[in-house]
This record gives C-alpha cells, structure tokens and sequence, in this order.
C-alpha cells in the first residue's frame, strides 16, 4: 500500500512534486504504519533541539506520509509527549499512530538480570506513569504502549502484565509492547511467545543483525510487530564520525562514543564506504538494508531537521537495494555485547 502527496514543498527553492511512501502492518495489532517512522527522542534528550524547528520537522513528516511517532516519558520527563500530541491536534483529519514508553520505577536504563519487577514495573507504577503520559500528550489513549525497559524473567511474575490487560481492556492504549536493551534481542523472545504483547522495539541495522537469528522468527511465528531502533546505529553510520569527534558538554553521546566504542565504530563504517553506490548517501543505504528484512514494520531514525526528514522518508520511495549490494552489507554484521557505556 502506498499513497502519492502531490507538490509538497519543502523550502522556496525545492519542490518535489511525487513522494510516495509504502506502508506496512504492524504485527496482529492491523496498524498500517509508514514503514519510515519518526523516533523523537533526539527532540528532548539531545543537545541542540528546538521545538519550533522539532514541530516543523515533525509536520513535514505527517505531509510525506509519516505516520507512526515513537516517543517516551523518558525523553525530557514528558517533553518529548507534549510535542506528540500537539502534532496530534494540528493534524486531526489524519491518523497519526502513536507511541509511547513507559519509565522502569528505578529510572535506569539499561535494566539489568537482577533487576525484579518491583524495581522496574509494578503495577501501581504503570497505571501512574500510563495516566502521566495520557495527560502530557493530552490524548484520550495511545495506540501502543511499551514497557521502556525489559527482562523476559518478568514474566514469572503475572501482576505488570495483567495490569496493562487492565490498562488496554480500559481504551487508554490498544496495544502493548516491549523494548529491548541494547544488543539483548534474546530477552525478549520470551516476551513474544508468551502472547502477551503485539510490539518489539528492538536495535537493527547493517551491524546489528543478530535479531535475525532468534528474534525474527518468534515474531513471525506470532505475528509481532518489529519496530526497528538505531537504524543509524546512534549516528556512526550517518559516515560523518571521525576518531576525533566530539559533543557539546551534555550531549549522551560523550558517554556512548567513548574512545573504546568510538575507534573501532570508525573503522568498521570506513570498510563500508567504497560499497556506497554512486549517488547514494550512507544513511539512505542503511535505511534501505533495513527495509530489506520484510519483519520490520516500520524503522524509526531520529530527526530534528527538515533536510533529515526529507532524505528519510525518501528511502520508502527508492525502494530496495540491489540484491547483490544486500548480501554484502550482510557480511558487515558485527555482533557485540553490553559494556559499561553502551547504555
């Protein structure tokens, strides 16, 4: 399915008269998202936003055919909610499917194996920050909420699950996933075939492809929806790092891209660059790999400038790679595990 939006302009030197975006469904929940979605953590979590130029930004996506926005309560304590459903209200003739997460009790992310469920989620803390949520973004419900964190040994424990059963069965959200930690895609097939959840937000990319192994399957074999995080892998594969890059203080990603990670994230993005075909830029070929894997539902990179926006959702319309280009991006596969700073 697709729809065309004519003679959409984007500034007074550049029109594009067709963009078309493609739209997948999102597991058993029958969503038909935009198979390029929006992440909005960058809108409060990052140096350097703005909302007036986060709203723009987020308006040009909903007019090239966006329409599935990730958001959470963690980004900015609601912050990043506010701007969600003010986007909601400007754009009410549409539907706009929305996101959000909600924050483990002890606010630490990622969680770890010792972590209970009375540490994270117990069940009064999620009808809390489910209302907190709703009243941030002003919205009647939401159309997925997520657990922000998760340990599939949670689900030992049947009280957080039959809460948001609760939660659902009330019309405050229509779907319940999960997020899981970072290069952890096994902890969380529990989780799926358990039956319990319709969504797994989970990191996927050129060099994280190890959701293929396990994770994938589970999903098909129980119609889960994949949403797929980190497409640029935090920005390593945007081709712009360098070994001497650099954030303002502040900015996680001085934390995140410590000389450990940083080094060999370069060198591994500079063996992908003479694979770069002519004419296409290394973020357009990292969203199109992922496009490449019929799982994923929708893939949600962050964005806060219109140039950004713009790129993104054009990789819908380019369609996939060449198949030969395909199977050598799958030999980049780089399996890692959590560290200290991987967060």
């Amino acid at each position: 399915m697709y729809i065309i939006i004519k003679h959409v302009w984007f500034h007074p030197t550049i029109k594009i008269n067709y963009i078309r975006m493609k739209y997948r469904k999102l597991g058993r929940t029958n969503f038909e998202v935009s198979e390029i979605g929006y992440g909005m953590w960058g809108m409060a979590g990052w140096t350097g936003s703005n909302d007036e130029e986060s709203f723009r930004s987020l308006q040009l996506a909903v007019d090239l055919g966006c329409t599935f926005f990730d958001t959470a309560w963690g980004y900015g304590a609601g912050k990043s909610e506010r701007l969600l459903g003010e986007l909601v209200k400007a754009n009410k003739g549409k539907k706009l499917y929305t996101a959000t997460k909600i924050p483990p009790k002890n606010f630490e992310w990622p969680s770890k194996r010792e972590y209970s469920l009375d540490d994270c989620f117990p069940p009064d803390h999620i009808a809390e920050y489910v209302e907190r949520s709703l009243e941030n973004a002003g919205l009647d419900s939401f159309d997925l909420m997520q657990f922000h964190t998760w340990e599939d040994h949670w689900l030992d424990d049947d009280r957080a699950m039959a809460k948001m059963l609760d939660l659902k069965e009330q019309g405050l959200f229509h779907a319940i996933g999960i997020s899981i930690n970072r290069w952890e895609p096994w902890n969380g097939i529990r989780a799926v075939k358990s039956g319990f959840i319709d969504s797994v937000q989970v990191i996927y990319n050129i060099f994280d492809q190890n959701p293929k192994d396990e994770l994938f399957p589970a999903c098909r074999a129980m119609n889960v929806g994949v949403i797929a995080r980190v497409p640029f892998d935090e920005g390593s594969l945007t081709g712009t790092l360098t070994r001497e890059s650099r954030w303002p203080d502040g900015d996680w990603r001085n934390t995140y891209f410590v000389p450990e990670n940083l080094i060999p994230t370069v060198e591994h993005v500079d063996k992908l660059k003479p694979l770069l075909p002519e004419g296409m830029s290394m973020p357009e070929m990292a969203l199109r790999f992922i496009l490449g894997e019929s799982t994923v539902s929708t893939i949600i990179p962050g964005m806060r400038k219109s140039i950004h926006v713009r790129s993104n959702m054009a990789a819908s319309d380019a369609g996939l790679l060449d198949p030969h280009l395909m199977k050598e991006l799958e030999k980049h596969r780089w399996d890692r595990t959590p560290q200290k700073w991987s967060q």
